[in-house]
């Protein structure tokens, strides 16, 4: 049952799941959702079983093959999309309070907006974005190619159509945000959609079904499905009758969702793990003052994207580190409902032990705990902001993602070897350069192994795609190449019958 809640939370309150166009209850074992500023319940209630999973799947893959969604015109699909769009927007204020609750985001935060204002924005300008890619494309034959021996004429169509069946498996971080970019990306495209939460967040998501058939999308076009366990995840990356899974996570549960899909070739769009550097060159050393908290007051440091290696001239690392430690002091760490609160919590018990455990281990290869390093005293599951001065890249805390509010500090010798270290890393999601000489600082970002980096600046939009290189995923989210992921390209070659 639920705990005493927030009116705007309880009329958000959603439990049911979306299954053919009707909110069920789910079947399976019990879902229990924790509020991470006091470790207390907020509610229970049975999650999908793995029948209800197998039952989406059929629907979604009859609904994909019968082609009615996917052959509206596509202005017809944007507007219906847009439709689902306005009715989330005039909910937005529930939306907040169900993330506030499940994610522990402080009420006051800046980036409770990037979790649900933010991602709304950018939907209505991804809707507006695909209305300017084409459907239809002509190859650019040479003039001997498009006449037949025959004498005819030959055309070569270049078609962009729906991958089919896509199973988006999200993440708990920015629980909404990433729901619906697969979500709302992949239903525009003319694709079956089946959503799967993460067990740790998923109200913000079970919140979307009512708006889904309130906003006239056919049944067995959506589908929204959250669980307690894995088994209906791992049904998802592995039947047939799925065309491709959208997947946000950890690299090593990413692994595992492609090894699952390969044996049906699945197409996979993969935002994995990060480690991101901050190359702070010399001429711009003030800017590696605020990377602490930036880190910290962003979520507990639970951003994929996040630069939690700082790497400056060892000159500057002692100012540096005492810059840090200085604007950590005051911040609030304190319940997500508390206007005075700066820091939130991470998301579990077991995150908690995480964060301890690299501090543990970035000690015993030689770090020093600058500031924080321990958890806090109080119920919930908080982990105080952390500065680690790191002697080396090879330190643990320097080579895996923690996703906690920890940041290491790293000497380099010059800027090469800057560079070094910062592509030392198996991941390769973002990264920072900070330089007044920007014609330096774009020079050291093209060196940088990483899908995006940002120079100077920070900006997320849904013009620009992101994704990840080496093991921080395959494929690209928004922009262009996001909205083509959910596409196949069929080429059509036309040619005269007479």
């Amino acid at each position: 049952m639920a705990t005493a809640v927030k009116a705007p939370l309880q009329a958000a309150l959603a439990t049911d799941m979306l299954i053919d166009g009707q909110l069920v209850p789910g079947e399976g074992a019990p879902m229990t959702v924790y509020n991470p500023s006091t470790g207390g319940v907020t509610v229970t209630v049975p999650g999908a079983s793995v029948a209800q999973f197998a039952q989406a799947i059929a629907a979604a893959r009859a609904a994909a093959d019968k082609g009615e969604w996917a052959g509206l015109p596509q202005a017809d699909r944007i507007a219906a999309v847009r439709r689902y769009v306005d009715l989330l927007v005039a909910r937005s204020d529930e939306l907040k309070a169900l993330i506030v609750t499940e994610t522990g985001i402080p009420v006051k935060s800046m980036v409770l907006g990037a979790q649900v204002d933010g991602p709304l924005n950018q939907m209505k300008q991804m809707l507006d974005l695909y209305a300017r890619l084409p459907e239809v494309e002509e190859n650019p034959l040479s003039m001997d190619e498009r006449i037949n021996p025959m004498g005819g004429f030959i055309q070569s169509l270049r078609l962009h159509v729906p991958v089919g069946v896509v199973a988006a498996v999200s993440a708990y971080n920015f629980p909404l945000h990433i729901s619906l970019w697969k979500l709302m990306t992949a239903l525009v495209t003319g694709n079956s959609v089946i959503l799967r939460p993460s067990p740790l967040t998923p109200l913000s998501a079970l919140a979307l079904g009512e708006s889904a058939i309130e906003a006239g999308i056919p049944a067995g076009v959506v589908h929204i499905l959250a669980e307690a366990g894995a088994d209906g995840a791992l049904l998802l990356t592995t039947d047939p009758a799925v065309d491709m899974v959208s997947f946000t996570g950890s690299t090593e549960v990413g692994s595992k969702v492609a090894a699952q899909a390969a044996p049906s070739m699945k197409r996979l769009q993969l935002e994995l793990g990060g480690k991101s550097a901050v190359i702070v060159l010399p001429d711009r050393i003030e800017a590696a003052f605020h990377a602490a908290i930036t880190v910290c007051m962003s979520h507990a440091g639970q951003g994929c994207v996040l630069g939690t290696r700082v790497f400056v001239p060892e000159a500057e690392k002692p100012k540096v580190l005492a810059a840090m430690k200085a604007s950590l002091a005051h911040a609030k760490i304190g319940d997500s409902d508390d206007p005075a609160t700066t820091m939130g919590p991470v998301i579990s018990e077991a995150q908690v032990q995480r964060c301890e455990r690299y501090v543990r281990l970035a000690v015993e290869a030689g770090a020093t705990v600058v500031a924080g390093g321990k958890r806090a005293d109080r119920p919930g599951y908080f982990f105080e902001p952390t500065v680690l001065d790191l002697p080396d890249n090879k330190n643990p805390a320097a080579q895996d993602e923690i996703f906690g509010p920890v940041v290491g500090v790293i000497g380099y010798r010059d800027v090469e070897h800057a560079i070094e270290m910062a592509n030392d890393s198996p991941l390769g999601l973002s990264g920072y350069v900070h330089g007044k000489d920007a014609r330096q600082a774009l020079a050291v970002a093209r060196r940088l192994r990483t899908g995006t980096v940002n120079v100077n600046a920070f900006m997320g939009s849904a013009n620009a795609s992101s994704g990840g290189h080496k093991m921080s995923g395959i494929g690209r989210e928004r922009g262009v190449e996001g909205i083509r992921a959910f596409q196949e390209i069929q080429v059509v070659n036309l040619g005269s019958a007479g």
